[in-house]
């Protein structure tokens, strides 16, 4: 899409200009004559530096979320859609992000429909924002469905936070204490290794048997970075595969403890994103087809598109759900009661609001559980490598003594 400097004229001979961004000059005349004016003259500008941006850079969640609500609050207030889009472009200091609402902004005065100006951009706008905003502007509730969005956004990346705080710690922890594991086997204890030999004296067997491990470390460790990184690049690419996905994602909801915090989180995002598509209009199977998509577990997605095509044959959507054995027998209960009642929606945000403070209660139980668990580790590996070289100066010791 190019911007043109135009001069027309109107069917009463006044004389027009502007500037205006269209895909093409015949775009361009199209437009003018849907105002009623004939373009006499036309020229093409060139983006200068200072307005160009990269139309595929992943713009923030964070960004994203500040921009609905305020855009949200805007429309309520009664300010026209081009006007709001043409304030918040303004004061955006994200150069991409400022970028995108303008060209957005320039492509609904040309005659797009908002929905399909953010279709654009599916980097920045999800299938789940733009059936939203289609359902927003067909029901003319935009300022509505917008306020929604926000709220369902805020909502998703706290839950999102709190299982990468679950998933992060003890990971992190196990991380630097293998790093520290390793740099001790390769660079410190070969300098113990040296000491002893001077030393002469037999080494007791758990010495011994920690410095055969530093040889091979130190002998190996090239081939062993070389394994890890053959090691996630296949596993990557069989995770890209429908089948590997499936069998991973199966396995991650049998594990302990992360098997469940995975299973409510995902039956928390699963039924925020039903319930807020569901009360702005957005068709059950519309629905249930965006909901599968952004259920973030593959076992999870397909007992959501099998639920989908019993509907589609006249089935209640609590039916399929039990058989998946996936969904917990709550859940499928007040589903029940929500189709019943027809207040699915409701319902709904009620099993989302119970399942995201339950994450929240997970981790918090897991984090204070796993920490004593972790030190006890830390002090196991590092104290017994430690005490493990410590043994020969010991034993030296005690016999000069």
């Amino acid at each position: 899409m190019a911007t043109f400097e135009w001069q027309g004229r109107t069917l009463r001979g006044e004389i027009k200009s502007g500037v205006l961004r269209a895909d093409s000059e015949a775009v361009l005349r199209a437009t003018l004559r849907k105002d009623g004016i004939i373009l006499v003259k036309s020229t093409a500008k060139k983006d200068t530096a200072k307005d160009k941006f990269n139309p595929k850079k992943k713009i923030e969640s964070k960004s994203i979320v500040i921009f609905t609500r305020q855009l949200a609050t805007m429309i309520t207030s009664g300010l026209p859609l081009v006007q709001s889009l043409d304030i918040l472009s303004n004061q955006m200091e994200d150069k991409n992000f400022k970028g995108i609402v303008k060209d957005i902004k320039e492509r609904i005065e040309t005659g797009s429909r908002f929905a399909d100006a953010l279709k654009e951009y599916p980097q920045c706008f999800d299938s789940l924002y733009v059936n939203l905003v289609v359902a927003g502007e067909e029901g003319g509730l935009l300022d509505t469905v917008l306020g929604r969005l926000a709220v369902y956004m805020e909502k998703t990346a706290k839950l999102k936070a709190k299982v990468k705080s679950a998933m992060i710690y003890p990971i992190s922890i196990i991380v630097v204490a293998i790093g520290v594991v390793m740099v001790l086997l390769v660079f410190v204890i070969p300098v113990f290794e040296t000491m002893f030999k001077d030393m002469g004296a037999t080494l007791p067997a758990p010495t011994q048997i920690v410095v055969n491990i530093s040889r091979f470390v130190k002998s190996s460790i090239h081939y062993m970075i070389g394994a890890l990184i053959a090691f996630v690049f296949l596993f990557k690419r069989y995770y890209r595969s429908d089948k590997g996905r499936r069998k991973i994602d199966a396995l991650i909801l049998k594990l302990p403890i992360f098997g469940v915090l995975t299973i409510k989180a995902s039956v928390a995002k699963v039924t925020r994103t039903l319930a807020t598509l569901l009360s702005s209009g957005v068709a059950i199977l519309e629905s249930l087809l965006i909901v599968a998509k952004v259920a973030g577990n593959k076992v999870v997605e397909e007992a959501l598109l099998v639920a989908r095509s019993r509907i589609s044959e006249g089935r209640s959507m609590s039916e399929p759900l039990a058989e998946s054995g996936v969904f917990p027998p709550m859940v499928v209960q007040m589903i029940e009661v929500g189709e019943s009642t027809g207040a699915l929606d409701n319902m709904l945000n009620k099993i989302a609001d119970f399942y995201e403070e339950d994450v929240d209660t997970l981790v918090t139980n897991l984090t204070a559980m796993m920490e004593p668990m972790i030190m006890m580790f830390l002090g196991v590996i590092l104290g017994g490598l430690v005490i493990a070289m410590y043994l020969p100066i010991f034993k030296l010791g005690s016999v000069v003594g």
